[in-house]
């Protein structure tokens, strides 16, 4: 059995790397977002796209800890070479920090071509966000609402332009529960997950619908099971991911499909849809429920104090 794990064991890692980008695309010029890139798969979607062109994108990494945000950026500053990484503070957790990042965003950048929305929380203990909201659906999918809202006319503007939502498999176990979103009848961290995936796919197929015409495209994805610190709230899931690394996908893997969706030709003018491993995946029942969709919407823009329509 050893021997033969031995031989295995490379076209076992091999399946388990899944999809890779294979576009070359150049992002001369270009201006990126990304959420929660101090680490895990922002930080090598960070590393990938800075390095697309000799006149590379302006990449901004939108991150709560300035101090590894900072460390990431010097960290893929020296390997691409590319001095424009800007380390720009976002709590996600808190619409105050979000409109404060639009605001001085908006200020200093004339253009925005991908906005990456990447950052997550995972198996939170019960905790609620600045405003109020519960955590996994405020950081998850609200807080990305919100700065997506902010950011829209930019992304207009710039057209042909792409927003990438970090979603999960786990949103086939979510439900919206509009009658107790933030868990305040019953509470389970892991469903809790669950659900605000499922949001993050609503939201994009209801963007994408609202964004037609544009040129600008809205698509979620799915990144794989990946060894990365999301899972830090959890003391057994922690153990589990080290116990069974080999057979989870590194950063650098599961960050393939987010740049995919950010870059590959093939996709310009492909919108709504959900992708895994480089490729088209299965959508839940419930993420294809349009009626919960522009429910799901309309909920949004009342917690958060905006009109979108």
């Amino acid at each position: 059995v050893p021997v033969l794990l031995f031989v295995a064991a490379p076209y076992i890692r091999r399946y388990v790397a899944g999809g890779r980008c294979k576009s070359t695309a150049r992002l001369e010029g270009k201006v990126v977002i990304i959420t929660g890139a101090n680490t895990g798969i922002g930080k090598e979607t960070a590393r990938d796209l800075a390095q697309r062109g000799k006149c590379s994108a302006r990449v901004i990494i939108a991150c709560r800890d300035i101090a590894k945000a900072e460390a990431a950026a010097t960290e893929i500053q020296a390997e691409t070479g590319n001095q424009q990484i800007i380390v720009k503070k976002l709590d996600l957790a808190d619409t105050k920090s979000i409109r404060e990042f639009a605001e001085n965003f908006l200020a200093e950048e004339k253009q925005l071509h991908v906005l990456i929305n990447n950052a997550g929380v995972m198996l939170c203990p019960y905790s609620k966000t600045a405003d109020g909201f519960e955590m996994h659906l405020g950081v998850n999918h609200l807080g990305h609402f919100l700065l997506t809202f902010l950011l829209l006319e930019r992304l207009k503007q710039s057209a042909p332009a792409r927003i990438v939502n970090v979603s999960s498999l786990a949103h086939h176990g979510g439900r919206i529960r509009f009658h107790d979103l933030h868990g305040e009848k019953s509470y389970n961290c892991g469903l809790a997950y669950c659900h605000s995936k499922l949001a993050n796919v609503l939201f994009t197929r209801e963007l994408a619908r609202r964004l037609q015409g544009t040129k600008v495209t809205a698509n979620a994805l799915h990144p794989g099971s990946v060894s990365s610190e999301l899972v830090r709230h959890s003391f057994v899931m922690t153990w589990l991911w080290k116990i069974f690394s080999f057979f989870l996908k590194t950063p650098c893997e599961g960050a393939q499909t987010s740049i995919y969706c950010a870059v590959a030709e093939e996709l310009e003018s492909v919108t709504g849809q959900y992708f895994s491993d480089c490729q088209p995946a299965y959508v839940s029942p419930r993420g294809r429920d349009d009626e919960t969709a522009k429910k799901l919407w309309s909920v949004s823009c009342e917690l958060l104090g905006i009109q979108w329509d």
